[in-house]
């Protein structure tokens, strides 16, 4: 038997559904990820590993943050999305119904309280991933129609973990481990790009990947992700040859038969294995892993 209490239930569940797919779940670790390799090395012992802040620093990140910032996404490229055969399957098309919006506005008002939490000097981390996160897809700035600034406004992705780095550390990170981070966002960003190239061209969008085409972006994500790497072993010569993976991998799928649709979505796999990596680096710096085993 049904009645009004089921149908509730199965549109609860129906949006709850929704904002889990709007949220993109691949890309979680984008945001909470760098939140974890900050704080593995600005910490000094494991005791300031797992604490209150870093706990609800990496649980803000992890979800409601991707709320926001997709969410927003989502509300200023519906006409645009009806285009995207991504949005078909693994991604979910704006619906435009309050529940949604609503959730998109929490997100971003739970946000404001990771301000509270943390102290000044994260404070212009986090609040350059607010103003870059809503201004990537927002007017009037709408930085992924702007050919190059929709590459540099990525940078968002490791402004969480700057952030948490700044927080348990008490001052910001390295400005070579930034300035690194920064440009592989870049290359991360523009590579996601290459599967959209044709459905923005159609939708008259403008972005780095359709102005470069599929040939000139993957020599522009070569060359982000060789100095990323240089940067990176300005830093420690260990993380260099670490981020030297990408450099590899963009070359191997632009000169071998691999589809780039099917490589886009091997991407958060290699993200993961990397930055899991990063963070044991991290920790193994505060307890040597010879140490543990010792």
């Amino acid at each position: 038997m049904t009645g009004p209490d089921s149908e509730e239930e199965r549109s609860a569940v129906d949006h709850l559904r929704y904002l889990f797919v709007l949220s993109r779940p691949r890309f979680w670790l984008y945001l909470a990820g760098p939140v974890a390799v900050g704080v593995t090395y600005g910490i000094d012992d494991l005791g300031g590993l797992f604490t209150p802040t870093t706990v609800a620093l990496a649980g803000y990140f992890l979800v409601p943050a991707n709320v926001f910032l997709y969410g927003v996404n989502d509300v200023f490229d519906a006409d645009v999305d009806e285009h995207n055969p991504k949005k078909d399957d693994r991604e979910a098309r704006w619906r435009g119904n309050r529940i949604a919006l609503l959730a998109v506005v929490v997100a971003a008002a739970l946000g404001v309280g990771t301000f509270a939490l943390t102290p000044r000097v994260a404070w212009p981390y986090l609040a350059g991933f607010f103003v870059l996160g809503a201004g990537y897809s927002a007017p009037p700035l709408r930085f992924k129609t702007i050919p190059f600034a929709d590459s540099a406004s990525n940078g968002l992705y490791v402004l969480p973990g700057a952030a948490a780095y700044a927080t348990v550390a008490g001052s910001s990170p390295p400005i070579a481990a930034l300035a690194g981070a920064w440009l592989w966002t870049m290359g991360m960003h523009t590579f996601s790009a290459i599967p959209d190239i044709e459905p923005d061209r159609e939708a008259g969008i403008r972005t780095t990947a359709t102005l470069l085409g599929e040939p000139r972006t993957y020599a522009y994500c070569l060359a982000c992700w060789v100095v990323a790497a240089v940067a990176f072993a300005a830093v420690d010569v260990r993380l260099g040859v670490l981020l030297g993976v990408y450099p590899v991998f963009v070359t191997w799928v632009a000169t071998s038969s691999v589809d780039v649709d099917r490589a886009y979505w091997w991407f958060p796999a290699l993200n993961t294995v990397v930055g899991t990596l990063l963070a044991m680096g991290g920790l193994w710096r505060v307890s040597p892993v010879w140490e543990a085993i010792g």
